[in-house]
């Protein structure tokens, strides 16, 4: 039997489909190692007890989105901020205003348009909004094929697309929703994982190239997860790297990934997602690589703000907000 000694404290707050897919349990015996105790937090009871953190990693997507209709869900995320608020000297990764900003594909796309190269895209509300689509197409500059995509970035549904060939198939869209020019990028999608300032780029395979302009095709519905599996590695240009700070300024984020495309005609790096602590299917090292993200947070943090004890103590004013943010 081993007999290990924590140093730091760090909670997971993630769904059962997020934890099994981190594998959790064996990063909680590799963090284990190092001196750092991994808590599984539990929503349903308070988080006081829970307690103390030094850092909470997690994925409250789920409770986010549920929380627009459904009081438990709110009073779950309630109870989570509040412990937030009240221990200001607990790390958070990643913001909760991050994370729902980009649960918003209307919200994100905004963001990547900022200096960012991303295919021309058009908010459509709801159905009222179709009569005039096909006038709005023209003047913002859209072009067929478009992908079709949910307006909520998460979940089992967001993957749910489709490919619409003419105005015909516009039809087929069910809003709210989100439709962006189809961009030929030679059947390969590159996926970037981001892990504080640190990132891996894993190729996959995605959808084939399609003729520019409208046709008489049928609309094509597909799941995203079915067509880009994982595949295999592959390094990209220093191009990306600069893409990825960018965003993690932009976003306020650390643990995120970017799905990029490069456009066979201008052979220019395009970004058409930005996805929420993603799976990391494919990234070699990513228990090595969140640990250590985990330790650079709270080295940063430890001479400005004392471990919490569990209890608000005065002398965590002089972290004032610092919990609502990251350290990028």
């Amino acid at each position: 039997f081993f007999t290990f000694s924590f140093s730091r404290r760090v909670g997971f707050c993630l769904s059962d489909k997020k934890r099994r897919k981190l594998n959790l349990d064996a990063f909680a015996e590799f963090c284990a190692g190092h001196g750092v105790e991994i808590v599984e937090i539990d929503l349903t009871q308070p988080l006081v007890h829970q307690g103390p953190f030094d850092v909470i990693v997690h994925k409250l997507s789920d409770v986010i989105v549920e929380a627009e209709h459904d009081s438990q869900s709110q009073q779950l995320l309630a109870n989570f901020q509040s412990y937030v608020s009240a221990h200001p000297s607990t790390a958070l990764l990643d913001p909760l205003p991050a994370m729902t900003q980009l649960l918003d594909r209307f919200a994100s796309y905004q963001i990547m348009n900022w200096r960012i190269c991303s295919p021309p895209y058009l908010e459509i509300h709801s159905a009222t909004d179709l009569p005039s689509i096909q006038q709005v197409l023209v003047e913002q500059g859209l072009s067929f094929p478009l992908i079709c995509k949910t307006r909520v970035a998460h979940g089992s549904l967001s993957h749910e697309m489709s490919l619409i060939f003419s105005a015909s198939g516009l039809a087929d869209i069910h809003p709210p929703c989100v439709l962006q020019s189809f961009v030929n990028h030679g059947a390969v999608l590159h996926k970037v994982f981001v892990v504080g300032d640190r990132h891996f780029c894993v190729e996959r395979p995605s959808l084939k190239n399609f003729p520019s302009g409208p046709c008489d095709r049928k609309t094509i519905f597909f799941n995203s997860h079915q067509v880009s599996k994982p595949e295999s590695s592959s390094d990209l240009t220093a191009a990306v790297a600069a893409l990825v700070r960018e965003l993690r300024v932009r976003l306020g984020m650390a643990l995120f990934g970017v799905d990029v495309i490069i456009n066979i005609r201008t052979h220019t790096l395009t970004v058409i997602d930005v996805n929420i602590f993603p799976g990391y299917e494919g990234v070699p090292q990513f228990f090595s690589s969140l640990l250590s993200h985990i330790e650079s947070v709270l080295d940063k943090r430890t001479s400005a703000c004392p471990r919490d004890n569990g209890v608000p103590d005065s002398t965590h004013a002089t972290c004032g907000s610092s919990a609502a943010t990251t350290d990028l």
